[in-house]
């Protein structure tokens, strides 16, 4: 059973997308766009990467991406390890260890669903995460530690007003925290904070209430759109706020991730605003594939090949 990032965070959906024309300006903006280094978000190999964490990054830096941003692992920590081993092993391997995910708030499975099966068969254990509100400065300091430029919160309670309320406190706070290192602290969307509570948007609220400064946006290109939002929109509405992006495609039945290109949608006009956005770093994601190595094959194909990023 594949299980998405929303599945094992908070709650499932299917995704929707939007259609989005490639005007020539657009086209011309896209061949002109500085290069970026191509990333992947870690979680593509949630519960295949803890078997041999090693052999996967090497398999990972042979198709030649460069920026890694980690995420959970079943052995806790940075994949069983402290932060400079994991740094001192990304960076032996040609890579750079640019982000983290950590939760805004104490992880709890929706009703009703399990953790999938590991190699194993067995269902998997996965031992406690810290998270932003009941141990941000023990994670800001790994993140100091570790070197890396980004801190990103995966996923926090929106689902009432005195959760967002208590999310944007979290993300105030770790944003003054984190500057103080150094790091950059962003917040990772779903598509659940487009969809109003109480009459309100979290998403809006979570923009209009975080210092813009402390607080970026990593924007998932999928979800937002999924939430009904143009991202080249987004980006209009608040330059520079979105330094980080997740890349990921869909089915015409917005129920299927697919490797990046296979899918519908439309990439070039999000890239070609790439500078409106203040994108410094882009990750592949492919939430739960059946074949993670398969996936971000096809994925870098495409975006060297058709997009040329």
């Amino acid at each position: 059973m594949n299980y998405n990032r929303r599945k094992f965070i908070q709650s499932a959906g299917a995704l929707a997308l939007g259609g989005m024309a490639m005007s020539g300006k657009a086209a011309s903006l896209l061949s002109n766009m500085a290069p970026h280094p191509i990333g992947l978000q870690l979680f593509t190999f949630f519960g295949v990467i803890d078997e041999d964490v090693k052999g996967t990054l090497t398999k990972i830096a042979a198709l030649g991406y460069k920026d890694m941003e980690s995420a959970f692992s079943k052995k806790g920590g940075y994949y069983g390890m402290k932060p400079k081993e994991f740094k001192a092993m990304v960076n032996g391997l040609g890579m750079n260890w640019t982000s983290h995910h950590v939760l805004g708030a104490p992880f709890k499975l929706p009703p009703g669903t399990k953790l999938p099966n590991g190699a194993d068969g067995k269902p998997m254990v996965i031992p406690p995460m810290k998270n932003l509100r009941d141990n941000m400065q023990e994670l800001v300091d790994d993140a100091a530690a570790g070197g890396i430029k980004y801190l990103v919160c995966a996923n926090s309670p929106t689902s009432t007003l005195d959760e967002i309320k208590s999310t944007i406190e979290v993300l105030n706070k770790t944003g003054e925290a984190t500057k103080k290192v150094g790091i950059q602290f962003a917040y990772h969307n779903h598509d659940m904070e487009f969809h109003a509570v109480e009459g309100k948007v979290p998403y809006d609220l979570l923009l209009s209430e975080t210092d813009p400064h402390n607080v970026k946006m990593e924007l998932d290109l999928a979800w937002a759109v999924k939430g009904g939002k143009n991202p080249v929109e987004m980006f209009k509405q608040h330059p520079g706020r979105f330094p980080l992006w997740h890349v990921k495609d869909l089915d015409a039945e917005r129920k299927t991730i697919l490797p990046v290109g296979s899918g519908t949608i439309d990439f070039k006009p999000i890239f070609a605003a790439a500078k409106s956005a203040g994108m410094q770093h882009f990750f592949v994601e492919h939430d739960g594939p059946k074949d993670p190595l398969a996936s971000i094959t096809a994925s870098i194909k495409y975006l060297k090949g058709t997009l040329k990023v």
